[in-house]
């Protein structure tokens, strides 16, 4: 993967422990989606997958995470070239939130439209404490179009999607936590470091269960409870028989003998 992208706008960032960061990398135009930019995105997160990633956080360079679509970049474009930028931010999204590993965003200034729709397809939101987010969209007489007005009601309830998509307001990042938009509200000088500590626990726990787990809880989802339930025991039929099982069975026996030497030696 590159470490080095700046002329698309995206920066590949490996970390400790397998985390790979996703920076979008265009500040003076508040990371805005143009389609070099969208492009870029995509190939990032197919990338980051493809490589087994453990964690793929995505965070934004500036005062903004994503302001949403390059609406400057659009104005130059025919009804054709709108939809196909449109279909490209879908792409990238979807990329996003049909990855198999966890996913963080780190938002730290305004998520906005299509911005917003990146960090609500990831599976962790950490917001700073100055930061908003919002589907804008009716501000300018369209729907938000990359997922979210599927997305945003199924994480947050269908009456406050409908508030925040109909008036096209944003919200606070303390409301956001209070309607469960986000996880977490950082300082914003803290929000590397939290979120890459939420990294770190993810990417220590056994990456198979991790993709498995979060497999489970898309589909289950969408599925009568009865056969969600069906299709968790027979995953955890096969987890049961993994390597990962059996190494942390060995883990914890190991640990579990140093802990009784550990006390009759007292």
């Amino acid at each position: 993967m590159n470490a080095d992208n700046d002329d698309t706008g995206v920066v590949v960032e490996p970390l400790a422990a397998g985390a790979v960061q996703i920076r979008l990398n265009r500040p003076d135009r508040m990371n805005a989606l143009g389609v070099v930019m969208t492009d870029a995105l995509e190939r990032a997160v197919n990338e980051a997958v493809a490589a087994h990633a453990r964690v793929i956080l995505v965070r934004g360079t500036g005062r903004a995470f994503c302001a949403g679509a390059d609406l400057k970049e659009r104005r130059t474009m025919d009804e054709a070239a709108r939809v196909r930028h449109n279909r490209k931010i879908n792409a990238a999204v979807d990329a996003l939130a049909a990855a198999p590993m966890p996913t963080i965003a780190l938002i730290n200034g305004l998520a906005l439209g299509g911005g917003c729709e990146i960090a609500i397809a990831c599976d962790f939101r950490v917001a700073a404490e100055d930061a908003q987010m919002g589907l804008t969209e009716a501000r300018i007489g369209a729907i938000p179009g990359a997922g979210g007005t599927q997305r945003l009601p199924r994480l947050i309830g269908a009456a406050r999607a409908l508030e925040m998509i109909l008036t096209g307001e944003p919200v606070t990042a303390a409301r956001a936590a209070e309607i469960g938009l986000v996880n977490s509200v950082v300082a914003p000088d803290a929000l590397d470091a939290h979120a890459q500590r939420l990294a770190s626990v993810l990417a220590s726990r056994s990456p198979s269960g991790a993709r498995t787990a979060k497999r489970l809880i898309h589909r289950g989802l969408e599925v009568p409870l009865a056969d969600a339930l069906q299709l968790e025991r027979a995953a955890l039929k096969e987890v049961l028989a993994s390597a990962d099982y059996a190494e942390g069975l060995a883990a914890f026996a190991e640990k579990d003998r140093k802990s009784t030497r550990l006390n009759s030696s007292h």
